[in-house]
């Protein structure tokens, strides 16, 4: 089986995992241009977040109130595993029916929300680390048509920073990005 969420999520996970394994552990302590996290903050909320999200598909109560650092022993296999494991969950139509009954949207934004998140996240370790990371266009179609739907909330929410306006010749990511109060041009220098 699976839904538009599910392949949607094949499509970015892959790279979000590539990124994660390409995180050095020399690396953990560095700035992101999520200003509240570190790299290994970010690690740890996008482990949260795949293991969340699970639930979330299954319409049972997430618990984000778990702060521990996941990043012990084989850490990165782990976070591929549990990635897999949410886009298992959310290749299930049931999955995207009805609302969250705990955050009360329609189950396909919940879906949706992962999608921009291993998104924007992935981008957000990739430029802290010096990797590269780019997203299908499809997926980013999608993450602007999630940001139309839910991204004044989400600022309200403190869940995105204030838009970073990109130029005329920004790229549907970079737009995406600048949407979501990321600038597309950061650089540790300019952290």
């Amino acid at each position: 089986m699976s839904t538009k969420t599910s392949e949607l999520l094949t499509e970015i996970a892959p790279r979000t995992v590539t990124v994660v394994r390409g995180v050095t552990d020399d690396q953990l302590d560095l700035s992101t241009p999520c200003p509240e996290y570190t790299v290994r903050d970010l690690l740890n909320h996008l482990y949260d977040v795949a293991v969340n999200f699970q639930s979330m598909a299954r319409r049972e109560a997430p618990d984000w109130s778990r702060k521990e650092d996941h990043l012990t022993e084989g850490w990165r296999d782990r976070f591929a595993v549990e990635v897999d494991r949410a886009i298992e969950a959310w290749s299930d139509p049931a999955a995207l029916e009805g609302d969250s009954p705990g955050m009360g949207l329609p189950q396909a934004t919940v879906g949706d929300m992962l999608l921009v998140d291993l998104t924007v996240h992935g981008w957000d370790l990739a430029r802290a680390t010096g990797q590269r990371m780019d997203a299908p266009a499809d997926v980013v179609a999608t993450g602007h048509a999630f940001m139309d739907r839910m991204g004044e909330m989400g600022q309200r929410m403190g869940a995105f920073g204030a838009p970073v306006p990109t130029d005329a010749g920004a790229t549907d990511l970079d737009r995406l990005l600048g949407r979501s109060g990321r600038d597309p041009a950061w650089t540790r220098a300019t952290a």
